[in-house]
């Protein structure tokens, strides 16, 4: 990345303590954890070199939130108010041993913060980031998907994430997935969704649809068990465009403000304590960084969710 001015009255997002580093006891607002996981991706990727991209991306914005006319009168709300931490990276997240390692570091994060997100990776990281952030409350907890695809998959992958959650005891009728697509899916997995009482929000449904309308509804049936919701931000349901270094990404996709929206009305939600944000191949986004600019800024829009809580 090109050296970044300084300009004292323009601070930067990013670079943020390191959790462990932080005093006995103290609590942070947001923490976020690297997950580089990547080996069993049924696409070729480097996904693993994302979460470093992410974190260099971060310090292309700034912390502050502009009011608009509807504010008006109002301060602009500069996010460096709230506490922020970094548990660094997972090392080796793939396989048994990895996840584990990911659900003991996710839980011990959120035993010091409010909430967490997860820098993917591929999409595989879901299944650890969600239990240890559900813990014992898998059985009250709920699951939100942006995603094109429902992830239901035999085997172990990242397209099995929502089906291996499922076996681990959560129940179907507290997922709600956002944004499948046609043409992304099969039949069979559209049949295994119904059978398991997952609530699917069409991609072409969003059209008409204010983002925060629909995570509202989303919210209500994931969280009517009363437990915590954990979001699952697969950047591959944004439209190819935006969303380049996305193996899977196709044309017709979300546009980059629905994601940033929907990121932002889950986290004003106090019941969503963690989300991951996957499925970036940060080695081959265009030139502009656009893919990985993108995730950076659903890392401050979650914030932004946070600060409205």
């Amino acid at each position: 990345m090109a050296t970044l001015s300084h300009d004292p009255l323009w601070p930067r997002a990013g670079a943020w303590p390191a959790l462990a580093e932080l005093e006995p006891g103290a609590s942070v607002d947001l923490t976020i954890l690297g997950v580089p996981a990547w080996r069993t991706s049924l696409s070729p990727t480097n996904a693993h070199a994302t979460p470093a991209a992410i974190r260099a991306a971060l310090q292309r914005y700034s912390p502050a939130l502009m009011p608009d006319r509807s504010q008006a009168g109002q301060a602009p709300r500069d996010l460096g108010e709230l506490r922020f931490a970094d548990a660094g990276d997972i090392d080796e997240p793939d396989g048994p041993e990895g996840e584990a390692r990911t659900i003991a570091a996710v839980a011990t994060a959120l035993d010091r913060s409010s909430a967490l997100v997860a820098l993917g990776g591929d999409n595989s990281v879901t299944v650890a980031t969600a239990l240890g952030a559900w813990g014992d409350d898998l059985g009250r907890a709920g699951l939100v998907t942006i995603d094109a695809h429902y992830d239901l998959r035999d085997g172990v992958s990242n397209g099995s994430p929502v089906r291996r959650l499922v076996e681990a005891g959560l129940d179907g009728h507290r997922i709600v997935q956002i944004g499948i697509a046609d043409f992304a899916n099969s039949a069979a997995y559209a049949r295994r969704a119904a059978e398991l009482g997952i609530t699917v929000i069409h991609r072409d449904e969003l059209h008409g649809r204010r983002p925060a309308e629909v995570m509202a509804e989303a919210l209500e049936i994931a969280g009517a068990g009363g437990g915590p919701v954990h979001l699952d931000a697969d950047v591959d349901a944004c439209d190819r465009s935006v969303a380049p270094a996305c193996p899977a990404s196709v044309p017709g996709g979300l546009a980059a403000w629905e994601l940033r929206a929907l990121v932002r009305a889950a986290a004003s939600d106090r019941r969503v304590r963690s989300a991951d944000l996957v499925e970036i191949d940060a080695t081959t986004d265009a030139a502009d960084e656009r893919t990985v600019r993108l995730a950076a800024l659903c890392v401050l829009e979650f914030a932004a969710g946070i600060a409205a809580r």
